[in-house]
């Protein structure tokens, strides 16, 4: 028996990486066919153009994209919040087909009538500021580090039966300058959002979930991070007139492989079905 789908008023999802190595799309597509939004945010870094390669484009990630597309052919409103990463549709910015609306930043009212925007968040980076052909060069070592992780993983579960690690956010937090970018990130989007009276400000890019309360002299704000489908499976919601952070945790992935079961075995009965009305075919012949 299929779960009811969640509610939800506004999902906002950035950093999926389609196209690479390290994106989970399986497990986001379990995810988003376990929801029923009304307002949708791609907040940029969707699909990795960066490293987008016709060598590997898996089937999983198609069905990502069909299954986005088939939500704004339902009407459900979508908004495509230009990244780095797929930064050529910037040139497409204020395109508007059907129900999905390209930009570079958008501003959601709330019902409430509160105010929360929304942005990438590469702007910040001085990196990809001045940099840009460095940026690249760590996105590829990034998914290889990815790549390395998930072999080690695999071997600690299998065969010395502990849990997984996360190496690309061991380094984060061992590596002061890297706390430090996140702070700096984190305090600037706050600092912009309260000097142009905001109620929440919304980011993706540093791959870092977060919701938090962010004040300087001028006031406060809530600063909120969706995180990334790389290494935290994670998204944020808005229902019930509430933020919340949602994350893929190990109950998603004993659904998701028991959902996978039961289609397998659907397609095992509709193949057995077909079988028999072949053979019955060939009889009456």
């Amino acid at each position: 028996m299929k779960k009811q789908k969640r509610q939800i008023d506004i999902l906002v999802i950035s950093d999926i990486h389609l196209g690479t190595y390290g994106c989970h799309a399986k497990e986001l597509l379990h995810y988003l066919k376990s929801i029923k939004p009304k307002v949708v945010v791609l907040n940029g870094d969707i699909v990795d153009i960066w490293q987008f390669s016709k060598t590997y484009w898996p089937n999983s990630h198609m069905k990502v994209v069909k299954h986005l597309f088939n939500w704004m052919s339902k009407g459900i409103k979508t908004y495509y919040v230009t990244g780095n990463h797929d930064e050529m549709l910037r040139k497409f910015e204020g395109l508007k087909m059907g129900s999905l609306n390209i930009v570079n930043k958008v501003v959601l009212t709330l019902p409430d009538g509160k105010k929360a925007w929304v942005f990438h968040g590469d702007v910040f980076d001085v990196t990809m500021q001045h940099s840009k052909w460095l940026a690249k060069l760590g996105s590829v070592g990034y998914d290889i580090l990815i790549l390395i992780n998930r072999v080690f993983n695999f071997i600690s579960e299998k065969v010395f039966k502990k849990g997984k690690l996360s190496l690309s956010k061991k380094i984060k937090e061992s590596v002061k300058s890297a706390v430090s970018f996140i702070n700096n990130f984190e305090q600037i989007s706050a600092d912009i959002g309260i000097s142009n009276k905001f109620d929440f400000v919304v980011c993706g890019h540093i791959h870092h979930p977060e919701i938090r309360e962010i004040a300087n002299d001028e006031g406060s704000i809530t600063y909120m991070n969706s995180g990334d489908w790389v290494e935290n499976l994670s998204s944020l919601e808005y229902a019930n007139g509430e933020w919340t952070i949602y994350k893929f945790d190990e109950e998603d992935k004993k659904d998701m492989i028991l959902n996978a079961e039961a289609e397998e075995a659907d397609l095992n009965v509709e193949q057995l079905f077909d079988n028999m009305l072949h053979e019955f075919n060939m009889m009456r012949q």
